[in-house]
């Protein structure tokens, strides 16, 4: 019937749980996937636990990654070391503005876009947000996809090293920033992947006021036995 509300049903509420990794549905109670094996819970209760973990750990990594050199360039008569921002603004000054903006769009807008994100998304679940649910899961899928394009800082750095390598006339070397980097990537990727998404459509059955309209659970009230009828 056009323009009815219609009654927000989960695998839950029909007594089935899926598999996160190969997405098989089951029977509620079954504790294996029969497919590949993997245990079966209806909803991961640790799974924001170590969600802020793995975001606080990258966090500090990263901290590290902008403040410390990630190249160490020798040559005859000096070294230079250059930090993220600082390499991009030599390249700049030589002309590469389309290196320097993909530099630093790669290493410090994206990475924290998505600590921002991330946080949003935890926080979502717990507190509410007025975004609806199906956004929220777009953003967490932009997340875990660009993750492992953040590397490319130092995918610069072992490329830089290995071509330049001069004896004593020149030779490039990576920074402790370029570990503290890619830390800082890994564990954003692992604080994504540790989410359980599924956690985002659980208040739709709740009346969120961020579900779209006709995917709300229609309250049903009930009268008292006996109670007069109009």
């Amino acid at each position: 019937m056009s323009g009815a509300v219609q009654d927000t049903v989960t695998a839950r509420d029909k007594g089935l749980v899926g598999c996160r990794d190969c997405a098989r549905v089951w029977p509620m109670g079954t504790e294996r996937c029969g497919r590949c094996g993997s245990t079966l819970t209806s909803r991961d209760t640790r799974s924001l636990q170590r969600v802020w973990a793995w975001w606080i750990a990258g966090i500090m990594a990263y901290i590290p990654a902008n403040t410390y050199p990630m190249l160490q360039t020798r040559t005859l008569f000096q070294t230079q070391e250059d930090t993220i921002i600082a390499g991009a603004l030599d390249l700049a000054s030589y002309g590469a503005y389309g290196i320097a903006a993909i530099i630093l769009f790669a290493s410090v807008v994206i990475p924290l876009a998505k600590f921002f994100a991330i946080a949003y998304l935890a926080l979502s679940v717990r507190q509410g947000a007025r975004m609806r649910p199906e956004r929220r899961f777009f953003i967490f899928e932009i997340v875990e996809y660009i993750g492992r394009w953040s590397m490319i800082d130092v995918f610069v750095v072992a490329i830089l090293s290995a071509l330049v390598q001069l004896s004593a006339a020149a030779s490039i070397a990576p920074g402790i920033a370029a570990l503290a980097f890619a830390l800082s990537v890994v564990f954003t990727m692992l604080s994504a992947q540790n989410f359980d998404s599924r956690m985002i459509w659980d208040r739709l059955s709740e009346g969120d006021d961020a579900a779209p309209e006709g995917t709300r659970k229609a309250k049903t009230h009930q009268e008292p036995k006996g109670a007069a009828k109009a």
